[in-house]
């Protein structure tokens, strides 16, 4: 069984990222049958005002440990000042960099105007890049006046977001990890 594993950076609870992240969560566990956890920065506000992994509380090492097991990452964050949130690096930065080695990511960003579209390829690619991660094709950026009555209604972004849960289960379907075929 998969483990897919959903990342939202952002540190307010109920946000329309966390919803997000989470709504692609459920489809690509649904359609591959996979094991679900998602990680809600918002929940770990206080469990990141730490210098190292060495002080990490044991629900800050559980996240971690999870995200590190993770057959498929699906991460979202809102963007802030054209970037990702700094919780979220936080977060990421405390990750053994050796674990995510090919590990499928499927990247999503929620912001105020498309002038952030950009960033899924100028910010999260590279992040995601340095762990040599399979960042998958497609990214989905969605923008406030993307929502109407609390729901995406445009259908162009509709389909992108098909077509990245489509990428996430072929990956899964398809991907063999190298540290399944490395020596222990």
């Amino acid at each position: 069984m998969s483990h897919i594993v959903a990342i939202s950076g952002s540190p307010t609870l109920h946000s329309r990222t966390g919803r997000l992240v989470s709504d692609l969560l459920s489809r690509v566990a649904q359609e591959t049958g996979g094991s679900a956890r998602l990680i809600d920065i918002a929940e770990l506000v206080s469990d990141l005002a730490i210098r190292s992994r060495a002080d990490a509380s044991s629900l800050l090492l559980d996240a971690l440990h999870d995200v590190e097991q993770a057959d498929l990452l699906i991460v979202g964050s809102p963007v802030y000042n054209g970037s990702y949130t700094g919780l979220f690096k936080h977060f990421i930065d405390l990750i053994n960099y050796k674990s995510l080695l090919r590990v499928p990511v499927a990247l999503i960003a929620t912001g105020g105007s498309d002038r952030h579209a950009m960033v899924i390829d100028h910010q999260l690619r590279p992040l995601f890049g340095f762990f040599n991660a399979q960042v998958l094709p497609t990214g989905v950026f969605v923008s406030d006046s993307a929502y109407r009555d609390g729901y995406i209604r445009d259908p162009l972004l509709q389909e992108r977001l098909s077509q990245l849960v489509q990428e996430s289960v072929n990956a899964l379907q398809t991907g063999v990890r190298i540290r399944d075929l490395s020596p222990a």
